[in-house]
């Protein structure tokens, strides 16, 4: 299938990004402005970086849904990005954010006239806590989940493909793993825990992973954005979005580490020793109420211990997606700008 190039349906579009100040809103509102659309933030704080881009700020919760509303008008195409992410927390919590805060979007574009919906969900709402080795979007939900996120975002992206029709086109997407420069969650964490030694490897096998470059992530929502309409062949649809490149685990994250000039991970832990250590873990901070999360918890020990890569030949073929920048090219881009920014010596 050939796509007419350059796509212009965003070209002064005034489009909603949610959750524009983080990590993947912020490539996106980049690649909206590069695109010639005209774009606002929706988040619960104010961002230097999308007050510098020029991008207009609308403060508010996705949990209120008159603040949704308000950003939402007068809005041609909307990108649901923000959520609630973490693999720790009560499920209240989660689902204030993940599951009511979509149903006000989806209500909002609704009411406000708007066709285009495109949510950024998550791999993690069909994994089942086993391996997941070149599976496409045809993979069931499972019938059960170890953590409130994943439970939430599924939630969230049944209603989003639920409300596709007549009057509203949405898409939903499931990036894997997003990581580059810039990154202030995945990144951060891992050279965090390196820097104190408590990176430990769980077993030894080797599990290979999809992850996703930051500037091919938000490419992928923007081919989306282009190639969603009403009644079109993507609307309704959810395609995973990763590298298409899957590499072993800990191979990745010695990259990154390389990257800020550390050292790969060498100690390992047995696989029934972290099961038990996450699931005492867990035991501890339910019974005294702690705050934060657990360094360890039982979805994340399934996380870091099994397979999970995903055939995105539907996004290829659909999106015209196709992701240009390598790992081995993004682990260089984020050394640079390591160097660059000193974050390297944080």
């Amino acid at each position: 299938m050939t796509f007419p190039l350059p796509l212009e349906q965003l070209r002064g579009a005034t489009v909603l990004v949610t959750g524009g100040g983080g990590f993947l809103g912020q490539a996106i509102v980049r690649g909206l402005l590069a695109r010639g659309a005209q774009a606002r933030s929706f988040s619960r704080q104010r961002h230097p970086g999308l007050d510098a881009l020029g991008v207009e700020q609308l403060p508010g919760d996705l949990a209120d849904a008159a603040a949704v509303g308000r950003a939402v008008q007068r809005c041609d195409v909307v990108f649901h990005v923000g959520a609630k992410a973490g693999v720790w927390g009560p499920y209240d919590d989660y689902h204030r954010a993940n599951v009511m805060g979509t149903g006000h979007v989806i209500e909002a574009c609704r009411r406000h006239g708007v066709k285009r919906l495109v949510y950024t969900s998550s791999p993690s709402v069909v994994f089942d806590g086993g391996d997941m080795e070149g599976v496409d979007e045809s993979v069931p939900y499972p019938e059960w989940y170890e953590a409130a996120y994943p439970q939430t975002k599924a939630e969230a992206e049944r209603a989003v493909r639920g409300a596709n029709g007549a009057e509203l086109a949405t898409v939903a997407l499931r990036p894997h793993l997003i990581w580059g420069p810039g990154d202030n969650h995945l990144i951060p964490r891992i050279l965090a825990r390196a820097r104190a030694g408590q990176l430990r490897r769980i077993g030894r096998r080797a599990c290979q992973v999809d992850s996703v470059f930051i500037d091919n992530a938000a490419e992928a929502h923007l081919l989306a954005a282009e190639r969603l309409a009403l009644g079109s062949s993507i609307a309704g649809r959810v395609y995973f979005i990763s590298q298409g490149e899957p590499w072993p685990l800990w191979d990745l994250v010695a990259g990154i580490l390389r990257a800020a000039g550390l050292p790969p991970v060498e100690r390992s832990v047995p696989l029934p020793v972290a099961r038990a250590a996450a699931g005492l873990s867990e035991l501890v901070y339910r019974a005294l109420r702690l705050r934060g999360e657990p360094r360890l918890t039982r979805f994340l020990v399934r996380e870091l211990s099994t397979s999970h890569w995903f055939d995105i030949s539907a996004a290829r073929r659909d999106l015209g997606y196709a992701p240009k920048i390598t790992i081995a090219e993004g682990l260089e881009r984020l050394r640079q700008s390591f160097e660059q920014t000193g974050q390297n010596h944080l």
